[in-house]
């Protein structure tokens, strides 16, 4: 089985390199100096679970998807309308697409077997320019629990977390999922299958949703972001909001609110990814986290104003930086 991971940033060069210490056949596509690093010194992961080095071939070139059986996105969600109808040419027709992207997905709606099936999220995927490139029987939803850093070109610092957990978006076994979650494995990774993902994305995303704009708004880390009785309170809010319309669309969550706060602020002294791209000058995430949030509870009716709150006031901190 041969992978490509597109977009081999903090978390793709991460599982490329898991996937190539367990023996797949993976490229990596990234560009810049991190590129110029794995390119020429490989990958050197560093981990409380003990370091370690892959050599996976590495490229800028889009077109290192064609000849692969597995496209992992590792790019951000905001890049991915631009990016998915050259994705689309590009894709083998028995290729599929594995996507490890944070908060809503663009395929959510597919195939869920609700009143709201085959709707369009204009938050991720405006036009329905994705879903149109990307069909639904090539995609292979992701949830990713891990935490990493690029500590310097060609570099990663893992800080915590192995699981990945996939499933399709009509929650069908196949031997795909099976195929995937093989590999991940033996390059020492968590991969379990599920017959649907749509909780756990859920489950992470009431905590993303929450702490990554909290923490780039106070610039503080999770850590530190739980010294604060009033910022905490604040999660708290924001994540019964998202809490509230993940229900309305029947779903149930794996762990409860308090726990999920608790190990959020557990992470300790760690700058979510939202903060991290803030400090670094590029775009946030918020369309597929705060905005999806307020798209999609708008069609089941539920109020989150603590939600649109917050979205508002990070594309604010996003617009100030970047005057």
């Amino acid at each position: 089985m041969r992978f490509a991971v597109l977009g081999a940033g903090a978390i793709g060069a991460y599982v490329g390199a898991a996937l190539a210490r367990g023996g797949a056949d993976v490229t990596l596509i990234a560009r810049g100096d991190h590129l110029r690093a794995m390119a020429e010194h490989g990958v050197r992961v560093q981990s409380p679970r003990g370091d370690f080095e892959a050599h996976p071939a590495a490229t800028s070139e889009l077109t290192a998807i064609a000849d692969a059986d597995v496209v992992v996105l590792g790019v951000k969600a905001y890049s991915l309308p631009a990016l998915a109808p050259r994705i689309g040419e590009l894709l083998r027709p028995d290729a599929v697409v594995v996507a490890a992207q944070n908060g809503i997905p663009w395929w959510y709606f597919q195939r869920d077997g609700g009143p709201l099936e085959g709707r369009i999220l204009e938050s991720v995927d405006p036009g329905g320019v994705v879903s149109r490139a990307i069909r639904p029987e090539q995609v292979v939803g992701c949830v990713v629990y891990c935490s990493t850093e690029i500590a310097a070109p060609g570099v990663i610092r893992h800080i915590e977390g192995t699981r990945f957990s996939i499933g399709t978006p009509g929650g069908q076994p196949n031997d795909v999922c099976g195929s995937i979650a093989a590999a991940f494995t033996a390059g020492g990774l968590k991969c379990p299958a599920d017959t649907d993902v749509r909780p756990q994305i859920w489950l992470k995303l009431i905590g993303n949703a929450a702490f990554n704009p909290i923490t780039t708004i106070t610039r503080a880390t999770l850590g530190g972001l739980a010294t604060s009785p009033h910022a905490v309170g604040f999660v708290r809010t924001v994540m019964e909001e998202c809490a509230a319309v993940a229900g309305a669309l029947g779903i149930e969550l794996p762990v409860s609110l308090d726990r999920r706060l608790e190990a959020g602020l557990a992470v300790g002294d760690h700058r979510t990814s939202m903060l991290q791209d803030w400090e670094a000058g590029k775009p946030l995430e918020t369309d597929c986290m705060t905005a999806a949030v307020v798209e999609i509870a708008g069609m089941v009716d539920v109020p989150v104003p603590s939600v649109q709150a917050l979205h508002e006031l990070t594309k604010a901190v996003e617009e100030l930086r970047d005057a």
